[in-house]
């Protein structure tokens, strides 16, 4: 059968989730159910008495509900897998109840719900899935089906990345059916006491490497925090009693210096007239270990946090204004996660609070809502699919390819996740992919121009970001703007930088192999992975970004052109006859504004009035030479391009000038330095009014961020 199965009378780990942490519904009795189960249904229309727990816990939270269904699918299980028991000796049934009511109890809406019901049914009965469909409709169909494809994952075998993508695959076309393989663990987990030491590990190793690090994407938090403690228990039960040891101790001191910092609180916000409700939220048993570890000796208020739940978004910052007005704020733990929410939908301010004792309390301020959703995730979001009461039916076909849906509320990261997941060029890659991306727990948030956001893992840099919004177009990404300053493509990102991507235009754009190096998300790595697996000859050996030599079939630098020069003509307005000569140092053309100078030989040289020889003239004295331009309109000028560099640069900017009708004097390309290329061209202009086109057109070249006129020193 698909279900764990222990007595949970026999010694085991103790469960974590008990009254030292907080006071909830008390734990559902499984014999008691299974007594009421093999007694038989209740009278036709009634609900059973065996999920009465279930039914009180959804009507908290769905006073309307219609239990109907879940009274014709708790008898359809029941009489289903009547006969059959857990290893424990207690009737199968008590399994799908005990799942059911930790989804109720979490928000489940009735759908998910009645399949939780049925989770086992079609693989360990003989129930169909058109006996599903036909008697609870396709929405139900469809979440028993999807959670019966995950049954049958093998979690220790070599087949394991393969399945491991079918249930991201599942999980994905409906977040729902991991809420309920969720649930389905936790409640394995619990009653997990009597199997083998070596299967006990198995089971929490991979409940730790994949199971929890999902629930924390989807936001889960109340699954999530119970598995990391049973986890804890069975992997490391030494430091496990350690830390309940601290926690039993906590909790038999007389003062608590938490309760007083939280009747403080209520006095400021009661003040200040903010409704509010203050609670404090005792830290389960991992996090007391890490705070532990972090902090060393453990003292009062680092057993728990304050949680003020408020009814507006207003009033949160209103609550933070007073706190940190009355009372001690410790600035550095500030971090508002409702301006920007994390990616799995959790919205709060978190903040702390000092005692003149020197005792910290960690606050959480959040609505009742982003509390609901803080706990629950996707479960708390109920169908995701209905449509809204007014909206016409769905057709059929705005259904996606291979029964998937489109979901309007999915975590971004799920999304992400499923359209790197098919890019995968191979299930190998796909694992190690996911496994990376699992450990990386911590997530910041970069801004783009536009004043969108971009969910990234931390150590992510420009590369995961193009990847990130442009998908695999960024392949045509030339370089980056952080913060309004130029970057390369290997600048890793912090928390809050605003990034600009300069995209080029050309299709046949090619990702470089030392991308995959400075590549920390799923999406970028792996799209990159396929372009290079698709063109092996294009990227066995790739080409320098731009040559550090001279253009072919040009002079090199101070090497006379074949032909003389076309020049504009200047004239010394009170040296009539004077010979003019155009400085090279800042090569003017009409119409800049220019002056001239006196050089041996009684020639005039001609300079922009901005150009540095002109103040170093002026320093000593030399007198200056009115000048104007004259008829001619021909000129040559010298232009400096910085670029990124990129395969055939040179020749699209080289081509880019012809276009204009630029003549090309001479040219030197520097070395590249940190994947930036600086080009020097001297051009001659049949008319110097052309001059700003060809600057433009150069400008455009992809991979070509400014252009400008040189100005020597």
């Amino acid at each position: 059968m698909s279900a764990e199965a222990t007595n949970p009378a026999t010694p085991g780990p103790a469960a974590p989730a008990a009254a030292v942490r907080r006071k909830a519904r008390p734990r559902i009795d499984l014999r008691r159910l299974g007594r009421a189960a093999l007694l038989g249904n209740a009278a036709r229309g009634k609900l059973p008495d065996a999920i009465g727990h279930v039914a009180e816990a959804h009507r908290a939270h769905y006073p309307d509900a219609d239990l109907e269904p879940l009274r014709r699918a708790y008898v359809l299980a029941e009489s289903s897998h009547r006969g059959q028991m857990r290893k424990s000796g207690e009737p199968y049934i008590t399994h799908p109840l005990a799942v059911t009511l930790i989804l109720a109890e979490l928000g489940a809406e009735t759908t998910t719900l009645t399949a939780s019901l049925l989770h086992d049914t079609v693989e360990d009965t003989d129930v169909t899935l058109e006996q599903v469909r036909e008697q609870f409709g396709e929405e139900v169909r469809y979440l028993v089906d999807g959670v019966t494809k995950l049954e049958k994952v093998d979690y220790g075998a070599a087949a394991e990345p393969e399945t491991f993508r079918k249930m991201l695959v599942a999980t994905g076309s409906d977040v729902r059916v991991m809420s309920i393989k969720l649930a389905d663990r936790l409640h394995n987990m619990r009653t997990l006491g009597v199997m083998r030491r070596e299967k006990q590990e198995r089971i929490a190793k991979v409940t730790r490497d994949v199971l929890i690090p999902l629930a924390e994407r989807l936001g889960v938090q109340a699954l999530k925090t119970e598995l990391e403690d049973l986890v804890f228990a069975i992997l490391h039960p030494e430091e496990y009693e350690h830390t309940r040891e601290l926690i039993a101790e906590n909790a038999a001191l007389t003062d608590d210096p938490l309760a007083g910092i939280a009747d403080e609180v209520r006095g400021v916000l009661r003040e200040a007239d903010i409704p509010a409700e203050v609670l404090i939220r005792p830290r389960h048993f991992v996090s007391v270990h890490r705070v532990s570890r972090k902090r060393g000796e453990l003292r009062g208020a680092d057993f728990g946090r304050l949680l003020v739940l408020v009814n507006e978004d207003a009033d949160c910052y209103a609550v933070l204004g007073e706190l940190h007005t009355c009372m001690t704020p410790v600035v550095s733990e500030f971090k508002d996660f409702i301006a920007v929410p994390k990616f799995n939908l959790y919205q709060s301010l978190h903040t702390a609070v000092a005692r003149a004792d020197g005792q910290v309390a960690e606050v959480l301020i959040r609505t009742h809502q982003m509390h609901k959703v803080a706990e629950a995730g996707v479960v708390a979001l109920g169908n995701p699919y209905a449509p809204a009461a007014d909206a016409p039916a769905p057709e059929a076909s705005d259904e996606a390819a291979d029964g998937e849906r489109a979901d309007p509320t999915r975590p971004g990261w799920l999304s992400r996740l499923l359209d790197w997941q098919k890019a995968a060029p191979d299930t190998d890659t796909f694992w190690s992919t996911l496994r990376e991306d699992l450990a990386q727990d911590r997530e910041i948030t970069v801004f783009r121009p536009d004043g969108g956001t971009l969910g990234l893992p931390e150590g992510a840099t420009c590369v995961d970001a193009a990847y990130a919004q442009y998908g695999e177009d960024a392949h045509a990404c030339i370089g980056a703007r952080v913060n309004g300053r130029l970057a390369t493509l290997s600048t890793v990102l912090t928390d809050g930088d605003t990034v600009q991507l300069l995209m080029g235009q050309d299709p046949a754009s090619e990702p470089s192999r030392e991308w995959l190096e400075h590549a920390h998300t799923p999406a970028a790595r792996i799209a990159i992975q396929r372009w290079l697996a698709a063109h092996p000859d294009s990227t066995d050996e790739l080409p320098a970004p731009a040559s550090s030599r001279p253009v072919p079939d040009l002079p090199a630098p101070g090497t006379a052109p074949s032909a003389a020069p076309r020049t504009a003509s200047a004239v010394a307005a009170d040296r009539p006859g004077a010979t003019v000569r155009l400085a090279g140092c800042c090569t003017p053309v009409p119409p800049d504004e220019v002056t001239g100078f006196a050089v041996r030989g009684g020639v005039i040289t001609v300079h922009r009035v901005e150009c540095a020889s002109v103040a170093h003239m002026k320093s000593t004295g030399r007198p200056e030479v009115a000048v104007s331009w004259g008829d001619s309109t021909a000129c040559r000028v010298t232009l400096v391009a910085e670029s990124f560099g990129r395969p055939h640069l040179l020749a699209d900017l080289t081509e880019a000038m012809a276009q204009e009708g630029a003549e090309i004097v001479s040219a030197t390309v520097e070395p590249p330095s940190q994947q930036r290329v600086r080009h020097t061209y001297t051009v001659e202009l049949p008319d110097a009014a052309h001059l700003p086109a060809l600057m433009r057109a150069m400008r455009n070249v992809p991979g070509v961020y400014d252009v400008g006129r040189a100005q020597h020193q």
